[in-house]
Parts: C-alpha cells; structure tokens; sequence
C-alpha cells in the first residue's frame, strides 16, 4: 500500500531532526534529508517549501507548550506565578529536551524569524513571571538567571532519567533565588529540601486543572498529544512516550486510544 503523505511529512520530520543534530542545520541539504527518507527532493518541498520550513515544524509543538506553560503561569499571587513559570517552563524544556539539543549544535531555531520571535516573546514572558512585579535591576538579572539554569543541564543530561533530571535543576534554582518553593517551606527554613527530592510535587499555588496528585500533567496539549502520536508511529513505546513529554503512561494512552492505539 502507497504511504499517505502523512506518513512521509512525519518521516522527513525525524530524518531533519536526526540529522540537523548530527551535522547541523547549516551542513546539511533538502536533497540529503530526502535520500535518507527515501524520496524525491520535490516530495520533501511538497510537504516543505525551505530547509527553514522544516525548523518551524520541528520547532511548533514545543513552542505551543511555552505559550501554553506561560499563560497558565499568570496566576494573582506572586510567587505562585513565580514558581509556575519556572516549573511549567522546565517541563517544556524536558519535554522537547532533543530539540533543544540539536539547537545548541548551530542555532538551528533561530534560522526562520518567526521561531525566533515566539521563542524569545515566551522568554520574556518568563523573565517578567520569575521576576515578580516592580522588581528591580538585580531581581530582573537574578530571574534571567535562574530561567537560565532550566535548559542548559536538560540539554547536557538528556538522556538522564526525567524525573531525577527535573528535580535536580529545581534545587539548584530554589537555591539561586533563596527559596525552597511555595510548597516545601517549613519551619526549619526556606533552605530545606523537600521530604521527597526525586520527584517534587507542584506547589499547591500552581496545581492546575488537569494535573495529577503529584504534579505531572494528566492531560496534555494538542502539540504534545500530536507529538506522542508521531512518536508512537515512528516506533516509540508509551513508556518512552510518557518520559519524554513529562506526562504519566496513562495519559499517554489515553490521548492514543483516541487514534487507533
């Protein structure tokens, strides 16, 4: 049976992805990523009219969750929106943590300016969240700061087990801005590390609706149930699924069922 073009957009996506790490954005050709898919150049410009077009695929979903974690972020209270940001941000970051992989080899995102510019708007979205209102010069350097620390040790540890991953750069962060977070103060001081530090709940400030007892997300956005999708056809199990984008297994399953699991 002749492949849908479906299959094909999703397959010259991964090769992109696969070799856009490998040797870079700017080394590698259209005409390479369809002799590794396995179709005419033409195919791959059918699906995607520039090299750039591919990035601002590859780059879609992740920057869907962004939007989506900052906008969730604006809560009343201060620190509450504080701590959403950081926590809501760092799970993007895992979620799509060999996107941002592949973009620290040459900058890849920052090849089509739209990327760029929703991927720098969500940033400072984040900075004015972290920063909390009328702060000043040190706060807003200090709030750069700690957003800072989210990504660079998703990108050098990747392939680390999630959950140990995020709760590591959470206590580095908590110690950057000398709080421990809304939801693990207690009488001993701000500096006390939560009673679990494996896996830290969210802060009950910031539980959203959707979001499980322990603070992974029980439903996920249609960029991110979309990406499941195209990883569970490209052969990945709902363990590696439910790992990469941060969610449980069931949700994972549950968003599948929805398309012939």
């Amino acid at each position: 049976m002749a492949e849908t073009p479906p299959d094909t957009r999703a397959r010259i996506l991964q090769v992109a992805m696969d070799e856009f790490a490998a040797r870079g954005y700017h080394a590698t050709s259209v005409r390479e990523i369809a002799e590794r898919v396995g179709v005419t150049k033409t195919a791959v410009l059918y699906h995607f009219p520039g090299k750039a077009d591919i990035v601002g695929a590859l780059a879609e979903p992740m920057l869907a969750d962004l939007d989506a974690a900052m906008a969730a972020a604006g809560l009343p209270d201060p620190a509450g929106a504080r701590w959403a940001a950081i926590e809501g941000l760092l799970d993007v970051w895992l979620a799509h943590r060999y996107l941002l992989r592949m973009n620290l080899y040459d900058l890849a995102l920052a090849a089509t300016g739209t990327v760029f510019r929703r991927f720098r708007d969500g940033m400072m979205r984040a900075n004015t969240l972290v920063a909390g209102p009328d702060p000043d010069f040190d706060g807003r350097v200090r709030a750069a700061q700690a957003i800072a620390m989210l990504s660079d040790p998703v990108v050098l540890f990747a392939d680390a087990p999630v959950e140990a991953l995020r709760a590591a750069v959470l206590r580095g962060v908590h110690r950057l801005l000398g709080d421990a977070g809304p939801r693990s103060r207690t009488a001993t001081g701000p500096d006390t590390e939560p009673a679990e530090p494996t896996e830290p709940a969210a802060p009950a400030a910031r539980v959203r609706p959707g979001r499980g007892r322990r603070g992974r997300p029980g439903v996920m956005s249609p960029s991110m149930a979309d990406t499941a999708r195209r990883m569970y056809a490209a052969g990945s199990t709902a363990t590696e699924i439910a790992a990469a984008l941060g969610v449980s297994r069931a949700t994972v399953y549950r968003h599948l069922t929805d398309t012939d699991h």
